[in-house]
């Protein structure tokens, strides 16, 4: 199996740790890596801290290949996340002309006064190469393998696509899923274990989900690998472990069965 490059996420922002805002960037990012193959290790979420902040854009831009943050890049008092790169990387900070410049455009085109707020947005540590925001124009930046985001999920969903052309990808994972019927997961533990202990190239999980309007419950078995071949055959034989199993679970509840609901 090749070694695909590797990725963390700091999302930063002390509205997020209150519960007042909920986090959606994770995901977003995580599926982001998926798609080209960069294999996502960790996800940390820190407060407005300097110190903070700088020790752990530190830590995991020497773990992995690439560190994804949100947050802390606006106008207000609490923004400190471009400072804190630039001490972190150990470079001065100040405003970058291309970016003061697109602040200043948009501003013209929305008739407004480009403000002293409004330009802390252009200040960028020295160094760092601008991340694209078609939205609102204020920028990210790209400094060393870490990358800076917007905290607002339209924001830095759009600036990823400004990001993507700069990733060294790797293999992608695929998945197949089996749905397991009114039958526990406990029951289909035997099976799941033998047969993650004959494909060490693969990942297995086991993940129930509770009752629907309509009574149902059950467990959903996802098979996740690089290796597409083992990948079928582990399922092929992760198929023929529960038709027992089904077929217990039937004392149980008559509806228990079990289907392969993705590809």
């Amino acid at each position: 199996m090749t070694t695909n490059p590797t990725a963390a996420i700091m999302i930063i922002g002390d509205e997020i740790l209150s519960g007042r805002t909920i986090d959606t960037n994770v995901n977003t990012i995580a599926k982001f890596l998926g798609a080209l193959g960069i294999d996502l290790r960790e996800v940390r979420m820190v407060h407005d801290d300097e110190a903070q902040i700088i020790d752990t854009v530190n830590a995991l831009r020497d773990d992995c290949d690439y560190v994804f943050t949100t947050g802390g890049i606006g106008p207000t008092h609490d923004d400190i996340t471009a400072d804190c790169m630039a001490k972190a990387f150990q470079v001065a900070i100040s405003e970058h002309p291309a970016a003061l410049k697109a602040l200043t455009d948009r501003a013209i085109k929305m008739g407004w006064a480009l403000n002293d707020n409004s330009r802390r947005m252009a200040r960028i540590p020295h160094g760092a190469e601008l991340i694209a925001n078609p939205v609102s124009a204020a920028p990210g930046f790209q400094i060393g393998n870490v990358f800076v985001m917007a905290g607002v999920p339209k924001i830095m969903e759009a600036m990823l696509e400004d990001v993507a052309p700069r990733l060294r990808t790797g293999r992608t994972v695929k998945s197949r899923t089996i749905k397991l019927s009114y039958v526990g997961e406990s029951y289909a533990a035997d099976a799941l274990r033998e047969i993650n202990g004959r494909y060490p190239q693969l990942s297995l999980g086991s993940y129930p989900y509770g009752l629907s309007l309509n009574g149902e419950f059950g467990t959903q078995l996802v098979v996740r690998g690089q290796d597409v071949e083992a990948l079928d055959a582990a399922v092929n034989e992760l198929k023929e472990a529960l038709v027992s199993v089904v077929e217990s679970g039937k004392d149980r509840n008559p509806l228990a069965g079990f289907e392969e609901i993705t590809a």
